[in-house]
């Protein structure tokens, strides 16, 4: 069952006569119910509603017809009876045939609709197939604008010292802009006393901020002095607390201000930081940063929203559910005083920090949901006041990695920050909260590199013993202090963060070593994999046989398609894992100045068999299912392997034509007319030629095309002899290929032409298309390399190639480049199953194929780019390749699909049963 057909039998539904006492089992089948428990409703075995004619089933649903007119009325009936109180139905609905209304207790949300339009929501009652609506938490406006002003007042300040460009005081501006930061916070959540810090430097900083250096040194050095050793300094420093805690232990430097950078820091403390997440550091630190820095140590700052699609499914959602199945339980204080001892014992690792933003962050909802709980013990009476006086969420309970050193001191920084919010919340909530100061030690955090330092170092796993552990100083020098550390083998750690991307072929040596030590042990060789490929190998190593550890990451999209679906995923699940939740393809963003949009994923990991559901998140809604495989669809373990023939027959693609000439036997239409007009005779040797780009964009490119019998006569041509020898000359000084075809440098290096026809398959090809922009080519047509090519094929596998069958399988077993499709005969067109075709079949498919071919030709001059662009495609070629997609997808399973994902599911069983068993690469889910 799936949204498509739910919604649909839910449109019949509705169109069919009212029967009130019929209703609500139609509408249980419509949401695909057991039979077994709709008959055993019917018969009222199972029926424990308060009126014959309820409905309810426990914990599902509970119905009621209603008067007409009543239905509101009847539905607040329902929520005041008995029966739901204690059967806790998941849903109320209430119908008269004109008007429907319901509740949904969990979610606390009503709806009211005319009867004919309940389809309309279908949506609302997707639970009831174990399909929840999902519902990103939204950005803070707030934080977009401060990370603005203090960007701002980063530049005015470089502009005005530029001795402060150089390397060296990189740190210090950073240092500097941290502490301003620190006393910004402070200030606005009651740390400091109100407004002292903006009144300051309003008051004492000069009008043309001339005072401003000297007046913040003071500051700064002032907040590491205790209190009663400051009687020589003046009243309006004195007022500024003792911080100490590392944060301004260190010498302090201050830029120069002038009254543009004085303003900007005022308007930027003039803000309310309360509405403010602490995750602005990574923001601040963004707009900071040198961006080649950022793409080299892989310092990704993550909005809350995307933070929130790894933290909520990880461990959150759980800890929700726990609360509410407490609530209302005879035996409630007990399970709640459970909740707060597992929530205390929680830890959370990021093993890629950059600025702390996915600790703040869980540290942020861990200190939420303990305050909700205390304030559920008020209301339940009984509640232990002592549990009041401090929260179980420790910032000890958060460990971290970071390459930078500046991000690093920030990331603790950040966590303090958090910690100051929350306990102004605890205070507001509770009457008392802990002191703000001094600062207490933050979190583990460690400076270095995560895929080279031993995890364990850093995070220990559970355990009752005393640990003396090793861990690299934050100086990040080779000397190490020892570490004892008790950790409750109660306790579960989550393993969480957004590691750094970088495909295999734009590693540093230094970066090809690091995976090489992350996949030690492992039989795979990590070469061709992307660098994010190494947490996820340490992760696995790191979460071992402990059930109690589980992780998350955001990566690339390209980790779950080809090479890294197929290889690393084996390896992988192999080691007695599985996917328990994940997001498939959506653009990963932040609210800094620079936004990094890339299509990533989320994937979380645990040990196989663990209890808990698995879900597929996608589109607004997540969905229980009972395997996510390594494409991240809910379907068996199936590894698609790049095959040397294709698995269902069909003739043999090949790459196009390899040139090796260093440009020489590549002409553009400038360079052709040229030619021709110098020496007409040249014609004789052109003809045209395609790549990817040349045939989806309509550009006209030509060759050199010299059969060996008229090589002597196209020598005679000199402008054709200058390049020949050229050629030569490139081959000679090139590799062992080039060298092996250097005496023949009139000619390609591989050369494959058709008689009649040449279908022509690019080989990248924009995700923005909703078909492959394949073709036919005549004869005279030379493909090159950059696309892919089927000689002489039938007419009807066109009509195979640009299916939705097989873009949708081109989609999750191809590869990318950027967010594009990269095409493979390989991975892509060999391994795609296809049921046997018998004559009327191939047939229909030809007829439909040419239909295709007209459609297009129907719109003369245009190019296929333009042909098949969401916003421009013709409706004529629309209706041709859905009469196309009608008519293949009923040869599949005898009606079209409904959605990709059924596609896939349906192409991925075919592709099992049609791998040979020496082939077959299935493992059991």
């Amino acid at each position: 069952m799936n949204i498509a057909e739910i919604a649909m039998q839910l449109a019949d539904l509705v169109k069919e006569p009212f029967d009130q006492g019929e209703f609500a089992f139609r509408l249980l089948e419509v949401y695909n119910a057991p039979k077994a428990t709709l008959t055993k409703l019917r018969s009222g075995a199972l029926n424990k509603g308060e009126k014959q004619s309820d409905v309810l089933w426990s914990r599902k649903l509970y119905y009621r017809a209603a008067s007409v007119g009543k239905v509101a009325e009847t539905l607040d009936q329902l929520r005041e009876s008995k029966a739901a109180k204690t059967q806790k139905p998941r849903f109320l609905l209430t119908t008269d045939g004109r008007d429907v209304a319901a509740y949904d207790a969990k979610a606390d949300e009503t709806c009211h609709c005319d009867f004919d339009k309940l389809n309309d929501r279908f949506d609302f009652f997707l639970p009831l197939v174990g399909i929840e609506k999902y519902e990103a938490v939204a950005e803070n406006p707030a934080d977009i604008k401060a990370a603005g002003r203090l960007a701002k007042l980063h530049d005015e300040i470089e502009r005005h010292n530029p001795e402060w460009l150089i390397p060296e005081k990189r740190h210090a501006l950073n240092q500097f802009l941290t502490r301003i930061l620190f006393c910004m916070f402070a200030e606005d959540t009651g740390s400091f006393p109100q407004d002292l810090f903006v009144k300051t430097i309003s008051e004492h900083g000069g009008n043309e901020g001339e005072h401003l250096q000297s007046l913040l040194k003071q500051m700064f050095d002032a907040m590491n002095v205790p209190e009663d050793s400051r009687s020589e300094l003046p009243a309006h420093i004195r007022a500024f607390p003792y911080v100490n805690g590392g944060l301004f232990a260190d010498g302090t430097e201050v830029p120069a201000f002038n009254r543009r950078a004085k303003r900007m820091l005022v308007e930027a403390a003039q803000l309310d930081w309360r509405e403010i997440n602490p995750d602005i550091f990574g923001s601040m630190i963004q707009a900071v940063v040198d961006t080649t820095m950022r793409g080299d140590l892989g310092m990704h700052y993550t909005s809350v929203p995307n933070i929130m699609k790894v933290l909520q499914p990880l461990f959150l959602m759980s800890l929700e559910e726990e609360f509410e199945r407490a609530r209302g339980h005879r035996e409630e204080r007990s399970l709640l005083r459970k909740l707060v001892t597992r929530i205390s014992k929680i830890r959370v690792f990021d093993p890629a920090c950059g600025s702390g933003n996915f600790l703040i962050i869980a540290y942020r909802e861990l200190r939420t949901l303990e305050m909700r709980v205390f304030q559920r013990f008020d209301e339940i009476g009984g509640g232990q006041t002592t549990w009041r006086e401090k929260s179980g969420v420790k910032l000890s309970n958060f460990y971290g990695i970071e390459l930078a050193d500046f991000a690093a001191e920030t990331t603790k920084l950040s966590l303090w920050i958090a910690e100051y919010q929350m306990n102004q919340r605890f205070r507001s909530l509770f009457g008392e909260a802990p002191k703000s100061f001094p600062l207490r030690d933050g979190g583990h955090i460690v400076c270095g590199n995560a895929l080279q330092i031993d995890w364990l170092l850093v995070c220990p796993r559970p355990t009752k013993t005393v640990q003396k552990e090793k861990i690299f100083d934050l100086a990040r020098v080779e000397k190490v202090h020892a570490r004892e550390e008790v950790i409750d083998n109660e306790a579960e750690t989550f393993v969480v963060g957004n590691p750094p991307y970088l495909g295999g072929k734009i590693q540093n040596k230094t970066q090809k070593e690091d995976l090489r030590r992350s996949f030690n042990g492992w039989p795979l060789s990590p070469k061709n994999l992307d660098y994010v490929a190494g947490w996820f190998a340490k992760a696995t190593d790191y979460l071992g046989e402990f059930d109690s550890i589980e992780f998350a990451f955001v990566c690339t999209n390209s980790l779950n398609q080809g090479i890294h679906a197929s290889e690393l995923w084996r390896e992988i699940f192999a080691r007695g894992v599985e996917i328990s939740f994940a997001f498939r393809d959506f653009k990963w963003s932040n609210s800094a100045s620079h936004n990094a949009n890339v299509i990533c994923s989320i994937v979380g990991v645990r040990r196989a068999g663990s209890p808990g559901r698995k879900r597929l998140f996608k589109e607004g809604a997540q969905i229980q299912v009972s395997n996510i495989n390594s494409y991240l669809i809910a379907a068996p373990n199936y590894y698609v392997r790049k095959r040397s023939a294709q698995l269902s027959g069909l003739p043999r693609m090949y790459h196009g034509n390899t040139v090796l000439d260093d440009g020489q036997l590549l002409l553009t239409d400038a360079d052709k007319e040229r030619l021709v007009a110098s020496a007409p005779s040249a014609a004789k040797f052109l003809r045209p030629v395609v790549g990817s780009r040349e045939h989806i964009n309509g550009i006209k490119r030509w060759c050199l095309w010299i059969e060996d019998a008229d090589l002597a006569e196209a020598s005679r041509i000199e402008q054709i002899a200058d390049r020949i020898q050229a050629v030569r000359a490139f081959r000679i000084e090139g590799g062992q290929t080039a060298v092996s075809c250097a005496d023949r440098p009139h000619q390609f290096f591989l050369r494959r032409t058709a008689k009649e026809t040449t279908l022509v398959v690019p080989a990248v090809s924009s995700e923005r298309r909703g078909y492959i922009p394949a073709g036919f080519v005549d004869a005279d047509t030379i493909v090159t390399h950059l696309a892919y090519m089927v000689v002489d094929p039938p007419a009807y596998l066109l009509s195979i190639v640009v299916s939705k069958m097989h873009v949708a399988w081109l989609r999750l077993v191809g590869g990318r480049m950027k967010t594009d499709f990269r095409y493979s005969n390989t991975v892509v067109y060999n391994t795609f199953p296809l049921p046997r075709l018998d004559e009327a079949q191939i047939s229909l498919l030809e007829e439909l194929a040419w239909e295709v071919v007209a459609a297009r030709e129907a719109h003369s001059g245009k190019t296929l780019a333009w042909l098949y662009a969401s916003k421009t495609m013709p409706q004529n070629l629309v209706d041709a390749h859905s009469e196309l997609d009608s008519c293949l997808e009923k040869i599949y399973i005898g009606r079209p699909f409904r959605n990709d994902t059924e596609r896939l599911e349906h192409l991925f069983e075919l592709y099992a049963e049609m791998t040979s068993s020496k082939e077959k690469e299935v493992v059991s889910a």
